[in-house]
Formats: C-alpha cells, sequence, structure tokens
C-alpha cells in the first residue's frame, strides 16, 4: 500500500513537473509515421496537453491516426519513399502546420541522423536521440568498436569496412559456420541471414546486400557467428542532456519469425538478480559511451545456457514492444520522451524506478503461419478485441472496415497485458486472446495460443529458435498415420470429402500393409519442410520425423484404427492419441483434447514407395501479392532441389522462391518489377525424369 501510494505520489510529481517547471513547452508536436505508434504517441500528446499533427500517405487518407490528430497533412504517394520517407516534405509539413518538434516514432525515418540533422538547422526538435548517437549505433560494426571500448562485451565477428565478397567468406570460413549476416545499417530482420556452410555463403550475401539496399540504402555487411541457441534480452534505457542514464530493466524478446519478434515479455524469465543487476549496468555503460539522450534500448544475445550476454545492437529510438516495460515499471515513456527533448532532467533516479510484476506482449498479424509466415492482406471485415483496461492494453492503428494493405507492416495490433505474476499474466494473455475475433484476412491469433500453451514457453524456457524447433512434432506423425490408415481402409465412408482432388486422402496412391514398403510426406512448416519417412517391414510401421533444423523425432511399431465415432486411434511409442482428422484440399485438421492443428501438406511434395516416384504441381505461384524483385534462373537452365529461383518482394520483406526438386525450368511468367497478384503461376519446372529430351 504505501509502495503504491508513493508510485502514486512520484508520478504526480512528475507530471507538475512537465506541466510547471518545463522551460520549453511543446505547444504542437508532428508525429512522422503512421499506424498504431502514431496513435500511441497521440494519446500521450492529448494527456499533456499538446496539439498534434499526423501526415498520411494516400492508402493512409480514412485510417485512424488521421482522424485523431488536429491537423493532418498530405505527404505523398503509397511507397514510403514517396512519403514517410520524404524529409523534405515532413519538413515543410512541420513548418506549415506550425509544429515545434517531431517524434519519429519507430522505424522509417526514426533512427535516420540525416533527418535529425536537418531538423535541427530547420529549428524544429527532434525527438529522440543526438544525431552522433544515431550515427555510432546505427552502424554495426562501429557500435561494436565503441561497445569494445567500454568493455561492454561484443559476439565475435568481422565488423570492418571490407565488403568484398571473397574477403567476407573468408572470415565466416576463419569465424566458423553457422555465421550470421547482418546489416549494417537498420534491423527488424532485414538483410538478416543465417549462413549454414561455406557453399552457400555468397548466395545469402547477395541476398542480404539486396535486401538491405532496399530497406535502408545501404548495403554493408558485418559477419558475425551465430549462437545455436541464443535468447534476446533487451534492456530499456533512457538518457537526458546532463548525462544522466537510467535503465528501466529489461525484456525477453526471444519468440520470434523470421527473425522478427511475437511475443515479448517483461522481465526476463530465469534470470537471477545478479544477472538482471549486470545487464542493466552493462546497458548503463553502453548508453553513457555514446552520450545517449532519450530511449532506447540495448539488445543484447545471451547464451541459454551459460546466461553469459553478448552486446548485439542498440536501437536509437522508442521500441514496438515498450508498452510491457511501462506496465511493469509504471511510467509513460513518450512522457518521458516530450520531457527530455524540451531540455528537463530525468524525473527519476534509478534508486527509485520499481520493478512491479509481469507483463506480455503479443503482436498480431495479419499473415498465414502455416505458410511460412507469409502476410495476408485484405479489410478487417469483423474486428472484436478484448476489453482494455489499466491491466489489459490493445495497441492498434485500425478499425473494422480498414484495409491491411500490401505497402506497410502487415501488424494488426499489439495485445499487452500486466499481472502480479508471470504465471497469471500468461493466463490473461491466454484469455484475451481467445477473446479477439477477426474476420477478413489470416492472422497468427490461433498460432500465438499454441506458443502460449507450450510447456517450455510456459516455463519461460525459451531461445530465438523456439518456432524453428519441432514443437509438436507428434502432429505430423499423427496426420502421416491418418492418410495411411485412410489409404489402407480402401473406401470412401470414413472421409466424406474423399472425391475433392485437392484432399490428400485422394491424392496419394494407396499403401499396402501387406508388403515391405518405405514413403515420403512432405509438409509446410513454419520455417521450411518437414518430412515424415515411413517404413513397413514384419509386421511394423515405423516413423521418422525430421524438421528443417534437421532436428528427428523416430517412432516406433506404430499402430493406427478407427474408432466408432469415425475418430483415429493412434499409439505413438506407447501413447495413445485420439484425433478427429477433417481434410480440406491440401490440409488437415486435426482435433485432439479441444487443441486444433493445421498440417499443410507440400504442394510439390515427392512421394515414394516401392513402385512409384511421383510428382505433382511443378508450378510455383506466388504465395500473396508481390513484386518479382530478381530472377536468378533462366528458361532452359537445369535447377537442383532448394536453389532459389526467384526473389519476390512484399509488405517490406524479400521471399525465396526455391526449387523443390532437380529440374529444368520450362517457362517463367513474369519479369523483374512486375507486380503479381496471389496465387498466380511464376515458373514452371520440368522434373528431372519428365524433362524435354
Amino acid at each position: 500500500m504505501i509502495a503504491n501510494s508513493m508510485r502514486c505520489f512520484e508520478l504526480v510529481n512528475f507530471r507538475r513537473s512537465f506541466s510547471s517547471l518545463n522551460k520549453k513547452h511543446f505547444d504542437k508536436v508532428l508525429i512522422a509515421n503512421r499506424g498504431e505508434i502514431a496513435v500511441r504517441v497521440i494519446k500521450t500528446a492529448k494527456k499533456l496537453g499538446i496539439k498534434t499533427v499526423s501526415i498520411y500517405s494516400e492508402p493512409d487518407r480514412d485510417s485512424m491516426h488521421v482522424g485523431m490528430a488536429d491537423n493532418a497533412y498530405y505527404v505523398g504517394k503509397a511507397p514510403s519513399k514517396e512519403s514517410y520517407l520524404n524529409m523534405d516534405k515532413i519538413i515543410e509539413i512541420a513548418k506549415l502546420s506550425g509544429s515545434q518538434a517531431i517524434h519519429p516514432g519507430y522505424g522509417f525515418l526514426s533512427e535516420n541522423a540525416k533527418f535529425a540533422d536537418a531538423l535541427e538547422k530547420n529549428n524544429l526538435t527532434f525527438i529522440g536521440p543526438p544525431s552522433s548517437a544515431i550515427r555510432s549505433m546505427g552502424s554495426k560494426s562501429e557500435s561494436k568498436r565503441i561497445m569494445m571500448e567500454a568493455k561492454v562485451p561484443v559476439v565475435p565477428g568481422y565488423h570492418g569496412e571490407n565488403q568484398d565478397p571473397q574477403f567476407l567468406k573468408e572470415q565466416a570460413d576463419l569465424i566458423g559456420y553457422p555465421v550470421l549476416i547482418k546489416a549494417v545499417s537498420g534491423g527488424g530482420g532485414k538483410g538478416m541471414r543465417i549462413v549454414e556452410s561455406s557453399e552457400e555463403f555468397f548466395d545469402q550475401l547477395e541476398s542480404s546486400k539486396r535486401e538491405s539496399l532496399k530497406s535502408f540504402n545501404d548495403d554493408k555487411v558485418l559477419v558475425e557467428k551465430y549462437l545455436m541457441q541464443p535468447r534476446h534480452v533487451e534492456v530499456q534505457i533512457f538518457g537526458d542532456k546532463f548525462g544522466n542514464v537510467v535503465h528501466l530493466f529489461e525484456r525477453d524478446c526471444s519468440v520470434q519469425r523470421r527473425h522478427q519478434k511475437i511475443i515479448e515479455e517483461a522481465p526476463a524469465p530465469n534470470l537471477s538478480p545478479e544477472i538482471r543487476k549486470k545487464l542493466g549496468e552493462q546497458a548503463v555503460n553502453a548508453a553513457k559511451a555514446v552520450n545517449y539522450v532519450g530511449a532506447g534500448t540495448v539488445e543484447f544475445i545471451m547464451d541459454s545456457k551459460t546466461n553469459e550476454f553478448y552486446f548485439m545492437e542498440m536501437n536509437t529510438r522508442l521500441q514496438v514492444e515498450h508498452p510491457i516495460s511501462e506496465m511493469i515499471t509504471g511510467l509513460d515513456f513518450v512522457e518521458w520522451q516530450f520531457l527530455i527533448a524540451s531540455g528537463n532532467p530525468l524525473p527519476l533516479k534509478q534508486e527509485q524506478i520499481k520493478l512491479n510484476g509481469h507483463a506480455f506482449e503479443a503482436r498480431i498479424y495479419a499473415e498465414n503461419p502455416s505458410n511460412n509466415f507469409l502476410p495476408d492482406t485484405g479489410i478487417l471485415k469483423y474486428l472484436q478485441t478484448p476489453k482494455p483496461d489499466k491491466d489489459i492494453r490493445i495497441e492498434t492503428g485500425v478499425r473494422q472496415g480498414d484495409t491491411v494493405s500490401v505497402h506497410y507492416d502487415p501488424m494488426i495490433a499489439k495485445l499487452a497485458v500486466h499481472s502480479s505474476s508471470r504465471d497469471s499474466a500468461l493466463s490473461m494473455l491466454l484469455k484475451c486472446l481467445n477473446e479477439y475475433r477477426i474476420v477478413g484476412m489470416n492472422t497468427n491469433i490461433d498460432f500465438l495460443k499454441v506458443i502460449a500453451n507450450h510447456p517450455e514457453f510456459r516455463n519461460g524456457n525459451v531461445e530465438t529458435g523456439f518456432i524453428q524447433a519441432p514443437m509438436d512434432c507428434h502432429n505430423f506423425a499423427l496426420a502421416t498415420m491418418s492418410i495411411l490408415l485412410n489409404e489402407s481402409n480402401d473406401s470412401t465412408k470414413n472421409v466424406k470429402v474423399i472425391n475433392d482432388p485437392y484432399s490428400p486422402y485422394s491424392s496419394l496412391k494407396g499403401c499396402r500393409f501387406t508388403t515391405p514398403y518405405s514413403r515420403i510426406f512432405e509438409y509446410v512448416d513454419v520455417d521450411g519442410i518437414v518430412t515424415a519417412y515411413v517404413t513397413y517391414d514384419e509386421g511394423s510401421i515405423n516413423l521418422k520425423i525430421v524438421s528443417p533444423s534437421k532436428i528427428e523425432s523416430v517412432y516406433h511399431n506404430v499402430h493406427a484404427s478407427f474408432n466408432e465415432n469415425n475418430e483415429i486411434l493412434i499409439f505413438l511409442d506407447g501413447v495413445k492419441h485420439q484425433v478427429k482428422v477433417v481434410p480440406d484440399k491440401n490440409k488437415l485438421h486435426l482435433y485432439e483434447n479441444n487443441e486444433h492443428s493445421i498440417i499443410e501438406m507440400a504442394k510439390k511434395v515427392q512421394l515414394h514407395d516401392n513402385e512409384t516416384n511421383h510428382t505433382y504441381n511443378n508450378s510455383l505461384d506466388s504465395p500473396m501479392p508481390c513484386k518479382i524483385s530478381y530472377i536468378n534462373v533462366k528458361k532452359g537452365q537445369k535447377v537442383k532441389k532448394g536453389q532459389t529461383l526467384l526473389v519476390l518482394e512484399a509488405m517490406k520483406m524479400e521471399h525465396n522462391i526455391k526449387s523443390p526438386f532437380d529440374g529444368t525450368v520450362d517457362e517463367i511468367f513474369y519479369n523483374v518489377g512486375d507486380m503479381v497478384e496471389e496465387k498466380k503461376r511464376l515458373i514452371h519446372i520440368l522434373p528431372a525424369n519428365e524433362a524435354k529430351q
């Protein structure tokens, strides 16, 4: 009770300091961003009596952040370089609107030193760090050098200026594989590639540089050792213009897909007080090394086994996941940003910042987790969310009826929850996810629930490869056995959609349980293809499930049968699974113990038994609306399985289309630069055994 009273007292004093003691009070601020972060900044500005100015591109004309602001100005067409990255136009609007400062949000121009310099020249306040800090921390190689001088531990690697591909490969060979290629500028997973072997280094380097150039107008990269099972732990810091720096504890952001965070929590689980203290101290040291001012995040990569940590990079802006740090400290970070940018000292000292409870943030995206998390687009035809309160925050920039377009990030909302303990906060997160209703596009909500329910996640045992690991390998075994059982049943009565030509139950050759044979099935997983190997010999069925990361699960002497309710009883290593399986085109819906899983068969699957070697659907289709960024092959060229054929660009990310088998390019239907609609044929490959003579 006393602690809560003190917290209220501190916050009241803080607000008084802003209103009465602030020497430079902002009357009007322009927000150089869009979507949920623009909405977030507007809410705090309104609370403080600061007028706001929004900017908008053509697709955002009727968006939420435009309607909430006091004024709004058209900034340009849909492409970011013509709108939200147009520095001259944004500065022109700031002057025209009478704005005194610009809040950059995150992304776009938030870490652009040239933009910060340009604002200073035009007598506008940049609500962010000085340009010198942005430059130092914006270069991953320069930042590593500064950290080493400041005695902050860094990951082994090459962070120099030499960008010769052969030289970089030699450095990678010396470091030892796997290595990580990272864009020197920027973040968000763009330009980041994991290289497993020397043979694939040049392809991955070229892809990294190409994406980096598009995203940051800079193709410089660094190469560093890739830790196999790391945790991603970051520390929130704030600095003022008087040399004071504090940390506001850490967040764990290890649960990622495509190197982008999906669930974050604060504080990080399973850390000792000693490690937590060291993390905070090293983050403060890092910030002081560059005379940091404003909100920032120092990111560390941590060995999940030893808890040893290394500096990775510093984000010189407000982070996407800042709400959970606000919830465990009871503070408003945007309010702090306004305060510090106005020339005031930090409102609290380190010993006054207290850790209270636990918080989770789940990023709700328009994307398809069963198809390698490819982004989706469309109209939010129906949107129902949990009811927000002091412990439940819905950070969003869209409403029912709005469009999630191909032009920008596909995030629909951030769901942030807070409670007194990690267990209760996790229960609240699951409850809120269950209350979400979205119609109009694929979302990752069901996948978020799978993660939050996973035993390893519940125990706080996560690392950056958590999603890529075979979280439910037995589901692929169940799917395989259900197909085999339906084939061997030699009847259509058990599967009502057996005549569906897309159903896996009708498209596969029937298996025989009378003679030795082997089969291979391939399924789409979050990070590639899961392969199921089936062998039958001497009355026993054995399964081996191999994940994209080559992790294997083996099941011996598997038994399966139908029960009277047309459910499948499957015994895996002596454990009974009672599953209702419903096929839908190339997908299987598995219902077990009130849990629902979707298993998708690879469209270019190769199926084998002792007599057949068949491949079907040799055409590769566009998984979503996209642009052809690069074509790596020519008509008539022979290709190998796994070879990159085309590179697509959608929602600021590159997606590689790879050959599903050895063969020959028969036809290419588009050119570089072409815009392609979803599910359009891109290229046709003839399998090696069918190639034209």
